[in-house]
């Protein structure tokens, strides 16, 4: 309250910004972004055969590394250019999906010192027309729009620094989870297509000598 209603706004963004990061720790776990040795053992699976629709759907709900490998499988007898075209598509779904609310928490970190350098020059308007109508003979009034000011100049700061800072450790998490996909990826791309046994060249004709 001693910083006025400027305060109204800061402390509504970092509710947002509380919300955001609590959510993103949570949905960007490497356990449920990533799960240990899913890869490998999807691969074991492609190369059994054994996978029916259902199998896919589960491993697709599963995780996001899942939902790109099942997409690979959805079209495993496909080409190996068409199954590249289907990993790349649903890559970049995935991504997006794993960097959900980060331009939001990014906006955050970029409009905290603005809202607090707001309360600011509402502090110090406040300030000075406390100054014109009473003159400067009440210190009181002017340390009033003083210390307003000054709250609202930190709470912005205390707001934009830590989302600025999660912000950027987010961001650099999805791109390092993006990384290990787009490896687990390939090396799925690999086994269902470099692996497959190369069907047998048709013999050479040999040609007839010349009568002579």
């Amino acid at each position: 309250m001693a910083g006025g209603w400027a305060m109204a706004p800061i402390l509504f963004c970092s509710a947002i910004a509380l919300a955001i990061v609590l959510e993103r720790f949570w949905s960007l776990r490497r356990a449920s972004v990533l799960p240990p040795g899913l890869g490998a053992e999807v691969r074991e699976w492609a190369r059994s055969g054994k996978l029916d629709p259902q199998h896919l759907e589960a491993l697709a709900g599963g995780s996001p590394l899942g939902e790109l490998l099942a997409s690979a499988l959805a079209v495993r007898d496909r080409s190996r250019e068409i199954i590249k075209e289907r990993l790349e598509d649903t890559g970049r779904h995935v991504a997006h999906r794993m960097e959900r609310y980060l331009n939001t928490l990014g906006t955050i970190a970029l409009i905290g010192p603005l809202l607090g350098l707001f309360g600011t020059v509402i502090g110090l308007i406040r300030m000075f027309l406390d100054v014109m109508r009473g003159g400067v003979g009440d210190p009181m009034k002017m340390a009033g729009g003083i210390g307003e000011a000054l709250i609202c100049t930190a709470s912005g700061l205390v707001v934009a620094i830590p989302a600025y800072v999660l912000h950027r450790y987010f961001r650099s998490r999805v791109t390092g989870y993006c990384v290990a996909m787009e490896k687990e990826a390939i090396a799925l791309l690999d086994d269902l297509t470099l692996g497959a046994p190369a069907s047998p060249a048709a013999p050479r004709s040999r040609r007839a000598p010349a009568a002579g």
